[in-house]
């Protein structure tokens, strides 16, 4: 059983509630992940879209998402990539969008705006990117890919309907 005030003396943290409006552990005010997104797209000149899809596939819009792999939040980066992008609470949605927005940019800018080599490359890495000469032969990437497109086609009719 989940609950916000648990009544035994024995109990597990699940995951914080936050509101919009409130402040995180770091200091950031909380917005809607509708508001994140937009001033994140603008910023790293992304489509919001495409930052949504990336969400949507990466973690389904849980903020505590914590992958087998180690990827964490909202965009599930790893701890490497946070570091690079200087995501210190990767489970801060705010953070994470803004780390995994700067990356998604990056990804896109060293494969010269080539949308499958780019979602490649953030599921797989540039490296594996590069050393196959497109993207990997690895089922996964593969059908991220996939799935991010099909998405991202979804944000793109249905607009802000589907967070």
């Amino acid at each position: 059983q989940y609950t916000g005030k648990p009544s035994k003396q024995e109990w597990s943290f699940y995951r914080k509630e936050v509101r919009p409006g409130e402040t995180t552990n770091s200091g950031h005010l909380i917005h809607s992940y509708r508001d994140i997104i937009r001033q994140n797209a603008q910023v790293y000149r992304l489509e919001e879209a495409l930052v949504k899809a990336v969400i949507k596939v990466e973690s389904n819009y849980n903020p505590q998402s914590l992958s087998n792999k180690g990827a964490q939040g909202l965009m599930q980066l790893i701890p490497e990539t946070a570091r690079l992008m200087k995501v210190s609470d990767p489970f801060d949605p705010a953070e994470n969008i803004r780390g995994g927005s700067n990356y998604l940019r990056l990804m896109l800018d060293q494969f010269n705006g080539n949308l499958d080599l780019a979602l490649a490359a953030y599921n797989a890495g540039p490296n594996a990117v590069q050393r196959h000469g497109g993207i990997p032969p690895y089922t996964e990437t593969r059908e991220y890919v996939q799935r991010v497109r099909r998405y991202l086609d979804q944000y793109r009719r249905s607009g802000d309907t589907l967070l």
